[in-house]
C-alpha cells in the first residue's frame, strides 16, 4: 500500500520529470554525447569523447529514448518543442548507428575467419576450452553489467632488464590452477612515449582466466630513447621469459605476440623479422605499419600530431632518415612463412587510419600469407579501452577464437 504522503509526492515527481528544464537538459546532454559517434575529435583533450561515444551507444539509445518520451509527455508547444523532438530523434539514430552496423561487420569477419582458418577451425579445440569462449559476438547485458572475469594469479612489477639504468618491468597473469599454458605476450600503446604494463589489464586478466599465461611487458619511451631501443627491450623481455618459462608455467612452443597501436608496431616488427622466441601467432590492434606513408599522409583532424610523434620516435623526417623509416615499417617485412596474423583496425580511426590496415592486409594476400582483417566501421582508435563496449566485444570474440585455434587446437600446424 502506498502511504498517503507518498501519494501526494507522486504527482510532484511526475511534474518534475516532465518539466521543460529536465527534459531539455537531458536532451542536450544526450545529443552532445551522441554527436561524437560521427564527429572526429580535433584535439587530444576531446579524443576520449570520440573513442567512448560509440562504445556507450546502448546507454545513449536508452538516454535518448527517455529524453524523447519526457518531451512527448510534456506536451509543450511551439517551434522550440518541434526542434527539440527532431534533435531527440537525430540523437537516437546516432546512438543506434553502431548497433545497426554490427551484423554486417560480424558477418564479414566470420566469413574471413572460416576462409583463412578453415570452416570448422574450432573442431580440434578441447571441449573444455571451447566451452569457455564467449557465446556471442555481442551480449547487450554485458554492456551494462561488464564482461565477467574470473579470478587469476597476478605477479606485478617483475624487473626483466635495466638498460641505461631504466628499470623495465613486466606483469604476469596466470590461471588459478597450476599447469602449463600457451602464452600471450602483450605490448601496450601510447605513441611510443607513454604507458606501462598495467595498461589493458582487463584483457590480460580475461585471457589468463581462459587458460593462457599473459605477459605484459615494458619498453623505453621516446623521445629520450629512440628506435630501435624499443625493439631491443622487447627482445630482452623475450629472453627473460624464455629463461623463466618453466617457473611461470609457459609452453614455449605456443607463443603469441600481441600489441596495441605503438605496441602492435613493435610486436609486428619482432614477429616478422627476428624474435628470440618462436612466434606462433600475431594479434595487431590498430598498429602503424608504413611509417613513411603515415608521415606523408596524416589523418584529418590530426589530434595527436602524427608527424611530431614519428619525429620523436625516429629522430627526424622521412627525407632525413629514409632508410630508418623503412626499417621501422612492418609492412616491409611481409614475406613467406610468417605466423598467421589477426589485424584489428577501427573504421573511424583518426590516429592510425584504417586504410593502413587494409594495405597491410593486401600485402599479406599478395604474398599468400595467412591474415585476417577485422575492421570495425564505427570505432575509433583505442576503442578497447571501453572493455565492455560493442567494438571490444566484437574484437574479443574473434581474438580469443583466433588465439584458441593457433595456440590450443591439436590440428594446428605452425610455421616451420
Amino acid at each position: 500500500m502506498i502511504h498517503k504522503n507518498n501519494r501526494k509526492k507522486l504527482p510532484l515527481l511526475a511534474a518534475f520529470l516532465v518539466s521543460p528544464f529536465i527534459s531539455w537538459f537531458l536532451s542536450a546532454i544526450a545529443l552532445f554525447l551522441s554527436l561524437w559517434i560521427i564527429v572526429p575529435a580535433p584535439t587530444m583533450f576531446l579524443y576520449p569523447l570520440a573513442v567512448g561515444a560509440p562504445e556507450i551507444s546502448p546507454w545513449l539509445v536508452g538516454i535518448n529514448t527517455i529524453a524523447l518520451l519526457l518531451n512527448l509527455l510534456g506536451r509543450h508547444q511551439g517551434k522550440v518543442y518541434i526542434i527539440l523532438l527532431i534533435c531527440n530523434l537525430f540523437a537516437l539514430i546516432l546512438g543506434l548507428l553502431p548497433l545497426i552496423q554490427f551484423p554486417a561487420a560480424n558477418a564479414a569477419i566470420a566469413t574471413q575467419m572460416q576462409a583463412v582458418l578453415g570452416e570448422n577451425y574450432l573442431a580440434a579445440l578441447p571441449q573444455a576450452d571451447r566451452a569457455q569462449l564467449r557465446p556471442q559476438p555481442f551480449i547487450l547485458a554485458d554492456t551494462f553489467r561488464g564482461i565477467p572475469i574470473r579470478d587469476v594469479r597476478i605477479d606485478r612489477a617483475i624487473v626483466f632488464a635495466n638498460p641505461g639504468g631504466v628499470s623495465l618491468q613486466l606483469n604476469l597473469y596466470r590461471p588459478m590452477q597450476i599447469g602449463k599454458y600457451p602464452a600471450i605476450i602483450t605490448l601496450y600503446g601510447g605513441a611510443w612515449q607513454r604507458g606501462n604494463p598495467d595498461y589493458n589489464q582487463e584483457f590480460s586478466r580475461y585471457m589468463a582466466a581462459q587458460g593462457y599465461c599473459v605477459v605484459a611487458i615494458d619498453y623505453r619511451h621516446a623521445p629520450k630513447y629512440q628506435f630501435p631501443a624499443q625493439l631491443d627491450d622487447v627482445q630482452a623481455a623475450l629472453s627473460y621469459i624464455k629463461t623463466h618459462a618453466a617457473d611461470w608455467e609457459i609452453d614455449l612452443a605456443r607463443i603469441a605476440l600481441m600489441g596495441r597501436s605503438a605496441g602492435a608496431h613493435l610486436a609486428m616488427l619482432t614477429a616478422y623479422d627476428s624474435s628470440v622466441l618462436p612466434v606462433r601467432a600475431v594479434v595487431n590492434y590498430y598498429g602503424p605499419n608504413d611509417l613513411i606513408r603515415g608521415y606523408n599522409d596524416p589523418p584529418f583532424p590530426d589530434a595527436i600530431n602524427v608527424r611530431a610523434v614519428l619525429r620523436a620516435f625516429l629522430g627526424g623526417t622521412p627525407d632525413e632518415l629514409n632508410e630508418l623509416y623503412r626499417r621501422a615499417s612492418p609492412i616491409n617485412y611481409i614475406k613467406p612463412n610468417l605466423p598467421p596474423s589477426l589485424l584489428v583496425y577501427a573504421g573511424r580511426d583518426h590516429i592510425v587510419q584504417p586504410k593502413f590496415g587494409r594495405s597491410l592486409y593486401e600485402r599479406f594476400r599478395a604474398t599468400g600469407e595467412r591474415a585476417i582483417l577485422l575492421e570495425i566501421p564505427w570505432a575509433e582508435h583505442a576503442f578497447d579501452a571501453v572493455f565492455n563496449g560493442p567494438s571490444n566485444q566484437l574484437a574479443l570474440y574473434y581474438t580469443e577464437r583466433f588465439l584458441a585455434h593457433t595456440l590450443k587446437s591439436s590440428d594446428y600446424q605452425p610455421v616451420k
